[in-house]
């Protein structure tokens, strides 16, 4: 399949239709929380909001994104696969479009991002997919450390809101249970094999296009792509410390969205909601619209002083900055690849 039949699988009706409509209940529900708190005071506060700030803000994503794919290039070259930063760095945005705007893309869209990068460089699937899953997984130590600081803070200020436990309670979960269950699952991945081999071979059998004997190799052929990333820790380490600086300019944006209204949100806190409200993007819309903003609004008026009007305009802002600006440095990003990989197939 080339890269172009694959955008157009991605592009089908079906695939539209659910973006879709995923957008549009995503606007209902962010409808619903402006008229809850006030449409007048959410437009006024929007229209008096430092475009030089909404700016920065904007340009501490763009800097977010780049960071993560230099980490996905680091990743990359000690699974022996040399490509350019300017190239791939493109890729990086591009795939991060799709994973943008796929209903659950957030839960789990790694798949879908390792075979764009597959397509798009000379990487094969298995080991797009470990440097993929291995960055994933390094952007979870400073996920822990910012809002383990964040929430360390916060207990030691003060007792923790009753409305925020669950989101709490939700991060601390999520921050321990990943790490946990990824290192067992590698440290008994023999038994994980062949159970996978097991549960699998029903259902293979019925599929003409897939054997048994294909999935062991497809699975061995991933687990050496594993394995080869893990034994270069030096590199590991220099792809962690460029995580770290990504997930700095992540959080940056609810700050700087608090500053272009003129409203105070310690950094401190900043770097405990950004975590905690990533959370709310495990729902089945692109790229959590909506429950996000709800859990960012909940998040900032039950840790700070801002009012629900005021927090509801940051939201906002932070999801102009964060989101939609991603989604067109993204789409005009996956254009170009698009173009690119169509002139690469016409003169193979």
């Amino acid at each position: 399949m080339s890269s172009d039949s694959a955008t157009l699988d991605f592009l089908d009706r079906k695939t539209v239709a659910q973006i879709l409509l995923g957008f549009l209940v995503a606007g209902g529900v962010i409808a619903l929380l402006v008229d809850f708190v006030g449409t007048e005071g959410v437009l006024s506060g929007l229209r008096r909001a430092d475009l030089g700030w909404l700016a920065l803000a904007c340009l501490s994503t763009a800097i977010c994104l780049t960071a993560w794919g230099k980490a996905w290039q680091i990743v990359l070259g000690v699974a022996g696969i040399e490509e350019s930063f300017s190239k791939l760095v493109v890729t990086y945005y591009a795939a991060t479009f799709a994973n943008y705007v796929t209903p659950l893309g957030q839960a789990g869209g790694e798949p879908f991002i390792a075979y764009v990068l597959s397509r798009d460089t000379e990487a094969s699937y298995q080991d797009s997919l470990a440097s993929v899953v291995t960055a994933d997984l390094l952007n979870l130590f400073p996920f822990v450390t910012f809002s383990g600081v964040g929430f360390a803070a916060l207990l030691y200020g003060s007792e923790l809101p009753e409305a925020i436990e669950p989101l709490a309670g939700g991060l601390v979960v999520l921050s321990v249970g990943v790490p946990l269950l990824t290192a067992v699952g590698w440290r008994f991945r023999d038994q994980l094999r062949r159970a996978v081999l097991r549960l699998s071979a029903p259902l293979v059998d019925h599929l003409p296009v897939v054997s048994l004997d294909g999935l062991r190799s497809r699975i061995h052929e991933t687990e050496a792509a594993f394995e080869r990333i893990a034994r270069d820790r030096r590199a590991l380490a220099k792809a962690l410390s460029v995580s770290y600086v990504g997930w700095v300019f992540f959080a940056l944006p609810l700050y700087f969205s608090a500053q272009a209204i003129g409203a105070e949100l310690p950094l401190v806190l900043v770097f405990f909601i950004v975590p905690a409200s990533t959370l709310a993007g495990l729902v089945p819309s692109p790229g959590g619209s909506g429950a996000v903003e709800t859990a960012l609004v909940v998040l900032v008026v039950a840790l700070s002083a801002i009012g629900q009007t005021d927090a509801a305009v940051i939201a906002i802002l932070y999801r102009v900055a964060s989101y939609l600006f991603a989604l067109l440095l993204g789409g005009g990003a996956a254009l170009y690849v698009l173009k690119r990989n169509q002139e690469r197939w016409l003169t193979v």
